[in-house]
């Protein structure tokens, strides 16, 4: 791994842990253990370095979605494995929320230039949702649903970190799979 790429990897994991506003050059350079002078020859201003977080926050999004198309077995599982990301990631949801929903709320309080950027990613999983209630042939409605899902994930993941309480996520990613089998056929469970 380059410096470059550990820099932005260690500003990830702390714009998540501590959040944006409250992560300095020092905590970043800290984390990678490297001289500010080296630091600021990858980057000079701290919204460089949220761009390329965003960059890569992107990229595995569109990674994930792409493993998940390749996954799953039709448009409801692959709607399944959407949903059991809370369960999947549900420790660090009950430490920081979720990592996306929880930089776009920041960046649009701070009424940041990189929110559009952020607001992207949720906005490639709306797409990706709206697809898959498509391919389930609910073309009318399929940007309804999948609005409706990506909220109710995010209000999961916003109560997560609030009540920290796990028995909360299973019992919500349950239900949510639950409403999502009344829009086709079964959804298969794998063994974990």
């Amino acid at each position: 791994m380059t410096t470059r790429e550990s820099i932005i990897q260690a500003a990830d994991a702390l714009f998540y842990e501590r959040g944006f506003e409250h992560t300095s050059f020092a905590d970043i350079a800290e984390a990678v253990q490297i001289s500010r002078g080296n630091f600021y020859y990858h980057f000079r201003t701290k919204d460089e370095i949220l761009e390329a977080v965003i960059a890569a926050r992107t990229e595995h999004t569109q990674a994930m979605l792409e493993a998940w198309e390749a996954d799953g077995d039709g448009p409801q599982e692959r709607i399944r494995l959407f949903v059991e990301i809370l369960i999947r990631n549900q420790a660090k949801i009950m430490r920081h929320g979720c990592p996306v929903g929880t930089l776009c709320m920041e960046l649009a309080k701070l009424g940041h230039g990189a929110q559009d950027g952020a607001n992207a990613i949720l906005n490639l999983f709306r797409t990706w949702l709206r697809q898959q209630f498509e391919q389930m042939g609910h073309n009318k409605d399929a940007d309804a649903l999948a609005l409706h899902l990506l909220v109710r994930s995010q209000g999961v993941a916003t109560l997560a970190q609030a009540l920290r309480d796990e028995q909360f996520v299973q019992q919500e990613v349950a239900q949510i799979i639950a409403w999502v089998k009344t829009y086709g056929p079964a959804i298969r469970r794998r063994a974990r």
